[in-house]
């Protein structure tokens, strides 16, 4: 094994330079290749560490983004007693990490630490509920739903994970809300003393682990309630720690939506079926005996109803929009808030009354669900907060039920405040964070990050030898409909023949990708092709799966197969763009940013629409190259790219590679 400070001297960022050089220790290494860029990435991670100063850098696809942060991090948190907090956005990454990057670490350094994925407590079975939930199961659940917990309990008693993803067929959603683990019941008071409490278990080894890998949505779940805090400390979850966000790019999105609020009719319903379900007259009231509310539960669920058809009435939905945009105060008459005022109430007073202490705090778990339903209602038909925008959206099956929600127009000003303090370190690092300048400002100004220092790492790739643009001129403008969806089937078809499948075609619209599938699939089957389409039962991790089975596969993708999904080798050999990724302006929080440029002065298409497609043209296109010894060609169907002035924008934002005009 190795020891960072046994092969070098000098500071920590000199260290680290040096484990990183081909003389250094992890030259040593078997399979362990020099690259100057990680070598580069890693000692600018280290001084932002040793300098406690924080740090915004772009690393291209094949730098070695992970161990060029993990390295500096994990020896930065041994040796100050520190505590590394690793955020990702995607399972797939935080699974690398954890399954194989820091083990590969583990075995390098001389130096020990502990490892622990986090995961949000509604993953873990608790064993206390579980018990009680047996005992009480005919006042609870169906019989379907009977079986259902012995299925649990089952496997209960020989799992060591004790988490969802230990489960071979996911749980019936209603009896593992039942059996989870919830803040209020499952607590170090009331479990942590039992070894088979898989949460209790999970947190004790979160408190001592040296390094935390978690996702972007779970860390701002539980960092967003302390953002008015005035602590000054060195750390932002644990006190002592620093974090870095990996897939940096996802974060401005993913903290807008924690940081703002939802009220859906399905989850509502779900917390008050848990007192009293109608349809199979099971729940918490009526194992307690409770037949007064049992009826005011049977009248308030009539009353969600109606207020989401109200809702509904009031939206004027189509085909086309699934979200408007609510702009005046009391939207629709506020018929809730008062009687679950009441309810809360009444569930307050059985708290009082309850003996039995797990019971009680079942009640009081869902009184605080209902609560925070309650002061989310009032706040939206009050339109609360200034620098938010609101909407309504349209979910479910069928378009059935709805929700309300809310969130910041600019989540700068809050990141700022919570992640960028003095004293404090925290690291974003993405392969996709510029739209054309070194600095970086796009992405700090949408992130807070003002005064934050800035890398730009290019990627070792050889794109001149790996990669091929092709650029088709002759098509229609897609604003032409019919003759451009026409015209996109005969060059899809095309560039399919020139690498015999192996291809990704990404879409920005669901419903153009439907139409050109539709179109396509006859012809496909004719030449041999298999067609994979997005939303057509598969889930994204099968569908991907699947593709790298048979090199004459294609897949028809939008929104998530834009990034995040990496097929090294030769199973992809193809990246088809079918539209430059301009963001539709009518989601009520893309529009409402929009008018906050224009209203301060700017121009809300150069810096708003423009910069955020370029950054998603370069994630389609990064899908391309992951390794070394992969090759393929990338298709822009577009004429937009060669005809608008903002066209060369797009192309000087890509790799430097061979370029052949159609």
């Amino acid at each position: 094994m190795i020891s960072l400070s046994e092969h070098s001297g000098g500071s920590f960022t000199e260290r680290v330079h040096a484990f990183f050089s081909p003389e250094g220790a992890l030259g040593a290494v078997k399979n362990f290749e020099y690259r100057a860029e990680q070598q580069q990435m890693a000692a600018a991670v280290a001084s932002a560490l040793e300098n406690g100063r924080h740090l915004v850098v772009e690393a291209g696809t094949g730098v070695g983004k992970s161990l060029a942060y993990l390295v500096p991090a994990v020896l930065w948190a041994i040796e100050n007693k520190r505590k590394a907090v690793i955020s990702t956005c995607t399972i797939n990454l935080q699974e690398q990490l954890v399954g194989k990057d820091l083990p590969i670490l583990q075995k390098i350094l001389e130096q020990e630490f502990d490892v622990v994925l986090w995961k949000g407590r509604g993953n873990y079975l608790c064993p206390m509920r579980l018990q009680r939930a047996i005992a009480q199961a005919d006042g609870l659940f169906t019989s379907p739903e009977r079986a259902e917990l012995e299925r649990l309990r089952l496997w209960s008693e020989t799992t060591t994970d004790g988490t969802l993803s230990d489960i071979s067929v996911e749980p019936d959603a209603r009896v593992w809300a039942e059996v989870c683990s919830e803040a209020h019941i499952c607590t170090n008071k009331s479990c942590g003393s039992n070894p088979r409490c898989f949460y209790q278990q999970a947190r004790k080894r979160l408190l001592a682990a040296d390094v935390v890998v978690m996702n972007h949505t779970l860390f701002f779940l539980n960092f967003a309630g302390q953002m008015d805090a005035e602590d000054e400390g060195s750390g932002y979850l644990f006190g002592n720690d620093f974090v870095i966000f990996d897939e940096a790019h996802t974060v401005e999105g993913i903290a807008a939506r924690q940081l703002g609020m939802a009220v859906s009719q399905y989850g509502l319903r779900q917390a008050l079926q848990r007192l009293y379900n109608p349809k199979t007259k099971k729940g918490l009231f009526q194992i307690l005996r409770q037949p007064d509310a049992v009826r005011e539960i049977t009248g308030l669920l009539e009353r969600v109803d109606q207020f989401f058809e109200k809702v509904g009435e009031r939206g004027e939905f189509s085909e086309k929009k699934k979200e408007i945009r609510v702009r005046q105060p009391d939207w629709v008459p506020d018929t809730l808030t008062e009687p679950l005022m009441a309810l809360q109430a009444r569930v307050v007073q059985i708290v009082r009354e309850q003996e039995d202490e797990v019971l009680k705090g079942e009640m009081q778990d869902l009184g605080r669900r209902i609560r925070d339903a309650r002061t989310a209602l009032a706040s939206f038909l009050k339109l609360e907060s200034d620098n938010f925008v609101y909407w309504v959206e349209q979910k479910g099956r069928g378009q059935a039920l709805h929700s309300l929600n809310a969130a910041p127009v600019d989540v700068a000003p809050y990141l700022r405040s919570m992640l960028f303090r003095e004293g404090r370190t925290c690291i974003m690092a993405s392969a996709t964070l510029s739209v054309g300048s070194e600095a970086l400002e796009y992405f700090r100004d949408r992130v807070g990050a003002y005064e934050v220092d800035a890398l730009q790492i290019g990627s070792p790739f050889d794109f001149q030898r790996q990669m091929k643009l092709y650029v088709v001129q002759k098509l229609p403008d897609p604003k032409e409909g019919d003759a451009f969806e026409k015209a996109l089937s005969h060059w899809i078809e095309h560039f399919i023949e020139k690498t015999q499948g192996r291809a990704f075609v990404l879409f920005t619209s669901y419903k153009m990708m439907q139409s050109i599938a539709a179109a396509m699939r006859e012809r496909l089957d004719e030449l041999d092709y298999k067609l994979l389409v997005q939303g057509e039962g598969m889930p994204r991790h099968q569908l991907v799966a699947e593709f790298k089975k048979d090199r004459r596969h294609v897949l028809f993708g939008t929104e998530s197969f834009w990034s995040g999904v990496d097929v090294p080798g030769d199973a992809l050999s193809n990246v088809i763009i079918t539209r430059l990724p301009f963001a539709v302006p009518d989601h009520p929080l893309t529009e409402a940013r929009l008018q906050r440029i224009e209203a301060e002065g700017g121009d809300s298409f150069s810096g708003y629409s423009l910069p955020e497609a370029i950054l998603k043209l370069r994630q389609g296109v990064g899908r391309l190259i992951r390794t070394k010894s992969d090759r393929g060609i990338v298709v822009i169907l577009d004429p937009r790219v060669m005809t608008k002035g903002y066209g060369k924008m797009f192309l000087n934002a890509l790799p430097p590679c061979p370029r052949e005009l159609v």
